[in-house]
C-alpha cells in the first residue's frame, strides 16, 4: 500500500512537471520546484540525463543544476559522459527542479544516495562549476582542487570550457532520445 501511494506521489510529480512544461509557455523558465525519486534510464552526456517515475509517465529530460561537462564531440566529453554512465544508470536518485531551459530540459539538483551529482562530477574532474566573470559558482571549491590534484579533465595542459568550445564549433547539439 504504502509502495502504491509513493509511486502515485512520484507519479504525479512527473505528470506535473511534463504538462506543466508541454511547451504552452515557452519563454517562462520558472516554475514552482518539484521534487521526485525516479531511475536514470539514460546519460546523453556529461551533464544531461532521462529519468523515469515509472506507471507509464514519459521520461523527463534532465540537466544538471550548476555545471557544465565537455560536449560529447569536445575533448574529454565522452569521458565525462561514461563517469555519469557509470554512477547513475539505472541508479534511484532524488530529484528536484525548478526550471527547465531553452530546449525544454527540466534543470535540477540530482541526488544519489544523499550525495550531490554536481560535485561528484566536478571534484573528479569531469565538469566544470558553472561561473561567470563575478562567481566560481556553486562548485567552485570542488572544481579548484579539482584542478590543483589535477583530476579528469584538469590532467590536460589546456582544457577548454564547453561554453567557449559551444561557441567555436558546430557540433554541439543538444541530443534528445
Amino acid at each position: 500500500m504504502v509502495i502504491i501511494a509513493a509511486l502515485l506521489l512520484f507519479q504525479g510529480a512527473a505528470e506535473a512537471w511534463t504538462h506543466s512544461h508541454s511547451g504552452t509557455h515557452p519563454r517562462s523558465k520558472r516554475a514552482p520546484p518539484q521534487a521526485f525519486t525516479a531511475v536514470v534510464t539514460h546519460v546523453t552526456d556529461g551533464d544531461t540525463i532521462w529519468v523515469s517515475v515509472g506507471g507509464g509517465v514519459q521520461a523527463i529530460d534532465v540537466r544538471l543544476q550548476g555545471i557544465d561537462a565537455p560536449e560529447i564531440c569536445q575533448d574529454y566529453g565522452g569521458v565525462a559522459a561514461g563517469a555519469l554512465l557509470q554512477h547513475l544508470q539505472h541508479q534511484t536518485v532524488s530529484v528536484t527542479g525548478r526550471a527547465r531551459d531553452k530546449y525544454g530540459r527540466m534543470v535540477a539538483k540530482v541526488s544519489l544516495n544523499g550525495q550531490d551529482v554536481g560535485a561528484w562530477l566536478v571534484e573528479n574532474g569531469h565538469a566544470w562549476s558553472y561561473h561567470n566573470k563575478r562567481s566560481l559558482g556553486p562548485y567552485g571549491k570542488q572544481e579548484t582542487a579539482a584542478r590543483q590534484a589535477g583530476h579528469g579533465l584538469w590532467a590536460s595542459s589546456s582544457p577548454i570550457e564547453p561554453k567557449l568550445f559551444r561557441k567555436r564549433t558546430k557540433c554541439y547539439k543538444p541530443s534528445h532520445k
